[in-house]
């Protein structure tokens, strides 16, 4: 029995993931695929949302009408804490043979997937399917691999790797649904339409259950918060701490910092730092974080307030302070600068 394992944040679940797992069960000839929400992902800050319960909810909701094709797990829900992909596949392996199971993951997964736990354990104890999006380019050999995925190549036809570790590679092309979990928060958040990215169920849900409700209702005064974070952001050395009032403007946002960090290190030192404050403060966790990861460019989305962080030679490269030109500059000084 080929068997499948899909996990994910699933925040919310949307039409996707629900391409994804139906062409890649097709595709891939798999008898079942387990979908498993996790609890805590080890490389994702906790940004603003529903609870691990009610994510797990919304995945039922979204998958059912598929008969058992899929079947949702809860065990890293249960398990708590911050889920390994490990750990699930060894649970797994108790009733199913290294061969007959499939870790499914996106594409974009691929250059991260060294900075898993245990990464080459897995790669032992289950084969790997790559779902792709129109647009990536397949690797057409050994050479366009990451290197911790070359250096175990046995044998490469096109789309299917023999590892030396016994297991294989397959890249499988989904359909493409232009929307990300990020960006259809921000959509809900915002009162835009959803209903072409959400399964009926999952929308009914959130509505009844009133989540991703806007930031608004927790930051009551949107300049002050503005001021606190260009502040907490000084105190950690940013460079040029610039804020924008967009609220005269056709700007996403009604407010703006651009800053810039040292290194990437410090820019994501930054970011992190900014992030815990503002939950120690406020208690609130921010709708999205991206470019935590490399550090070049983050952005921290408080709603009406967000907030670019670049490595500096970066910023300079880009110099997006120019899309805010009619916006009015808070003209925020460093607090610090002369107890220096």
């Amino acid at each position: 029995m080929k068997v499948g394992i899909f996990g994910g944040g699933f925040n919310p679940p949307h039409m996707g993931h629900i391409s994804c797992l139906t062409s890649v069960q097709k595709k891939a000839g798999l008898n079942k695929i387990f979908v498993i929400p996790t609890y805590q992902s080890p490389l994702k800050t906790q940004v603003d949302g529903p609870t691990p319960e009610q994510r797990l909810e919304m995945v039922k909701k979204a998958l059912q009408g598929f008969g058992n094709q899929f079947e949702v797990d809860d065990q890293e829900i249960k398990r708590k804490g911050v889920s390994f992909t490990i750990d699930t596949i060894q649970q797994y392996r108790k009733d199913h043979a290294a061969d007959d199971l499939h870790l499914i993951i996106g594409a974009d997964h691929l250059e991260t997937f060294a900075n898993w736990r245990e990464y080459k354990t897995v790669l032992k104890e289950c084969n790997l399917i790559i779902a792709t999006r129109p647009g990536f380019d397949i690797p057409s050999s050994r050479d366009q691999l990451p290197s911790f995925l070359s250096d175990i190549v046995l044998e490469y036809d096109f789309n299917f790797i023999e590892l030396t570790t016994g297991r294989n590679v397959q890249f499988i092309r989904i359909p493409d649904v232009d929307i990300s979990a990020s960006e259809l928060r921000k959509k809900i958040r915002t009162q835009k339409p959803v209903d072409q990215f959400l399964p009926l169920a999952v929308e009914t849900y959130i509505k009844n259950e009133k989540l991703y409700q806007s930031l608004k209702d927790k930051i009551q005064d949107y300049t002050k918060f503005t001021e606190f974070c260009a502040e907490q952001l000084y105190a950690k050395k940013a460079i040029n701490v610039k804020g924008y009032d967009l609220t005269k403007t056709s700007a996403l946002s009604e407010y703006s910092i651009v800053t810039s960090g040292t290194s990437t290190r410090h820019t994501i030192s930054l970011a992190e730092n900014l992030v815990q404050l503002v939950k120690d403060e406020f208690r609130i966790h921010p709708s999205s974080l991206e470019g935590l990861e490399e550090g070049r460019w983050v952005v921290v989305d408080y709603g009406s307030l967000i907030i670019h962080i670049f490595y500096d030679y970066v910023r300079q490269e880009y110099s997006i302070e120019k899309l805010w030109k009619e916006g009015r500059d808070m003209g925020f000084k460093d607090p610090f600068a002369e107890k220096k």
